[in-house]
């Protein structure tokens, strides 16, 4: 599956969920306030930028945002509610797309560092985050942790969410370091609509290696948007890497 069949006109449609999920305020409030906070009064930039989750209410804060975004479906959903003086947005792959101008920060939120599936393109996101950003300017990741303690010997998948009319489970390729995500959606009929996307998975400390050969120093990392403190049963973590001053 690439990237480009994966976030196409289907899925942009029906990604947003206003009020829900992760447009929940509980969600979303955090996010911008601590994202706000990083940029300083500078001016942001957002490596898969999506339909605006994050960018519409950080510019509302009167933070400058410019995106970088692969998928065309998901732009004009974007576009839908901004134009492109408000938030400019070059199409193209965050590991190599460089745009315009230079950053206080970089982020890249709701895990989407996975959705680049080899670990060269992944150190390659860092060095392009380390290429737009200023002296002391920082690259915010939000990842999952990969959930492998909970897979018994034999067992490759685990399901990660079960509620009325939906389950999401993971199946993991441990020796390729791979996992696909499975979204079931069904209400009380017999049939059921599916839909999957791969990501490469990475550990914490495998992250700040990536992050050290772009050279960033890793400043915080916390289990949440709040700051709460990360731990060994953490789920996912919020990391602030800093590029030297000097």
């Amino acid at each position: 599956m690439l990237r480009a069949e994966i976030w196409d006109a289907e899925t942009a449609e029906r990604y947003d969920t206003p009020g829900t999920g992760m447009f929940a305020p509980e969600v979303l409030g955090p996010t911008v306030d601590r994202l706000a906070e990083l940029a300083g009064g500078g001016r942001a930039l957002e490596f898969a930028i999506g339909t605006g989750r994050v960018a519409i209410p950080l510019v509302q804060r009167r933070v400058p945002v410019t995106g970088v975004e692969l998928s065309r479906p998901m732009i004009d959903r974007l576009r839908a509610k901004v134009d492109e003086a408000t938030i400019p947005v070059t199409v193209g792959d965050m590991a190599t797309t460089v745009v315009p101008g230079e950053y206080n920060l970089v982020y890249l939120v709701f895990n989407t560092i996975s959705n680049l599936l080899s670990q060269a393109e992944q150190v390659e996101c860092f060095r392009n985050a380390a290429r737009h950003l200023v002296p002391g300017g920082c690259f915010v990741i939000e990842l999952w942790v990969p959930e492998l303690r909970k897979l018994p010997p034999g067992q490759q998948a685990v399901v990660w969410d079960s509620e009325p009319g939906y389950i999401g489970l993971d199946t993991y390729d441990v020796l390729n370091q791979y996992v696909v995500s499975h979204h079931f959606r069904f209400d009380e009929g017999r049939q059921a609509q599916l839909g999957r996307s791969p990501h490469r998975y990475i550990w914490p400390s495998e992250l700040d290696l990536m992050a050290q050969l772009a050279g960033f120093e890793l400043e915080s990392r916390h289990a949440d948007w709040t700051g709460a403190e990360f731990t060994a049963d953490s789920r996912s973590h919020v990391s602030v890497y800093r590029l030297p001053r000097g």
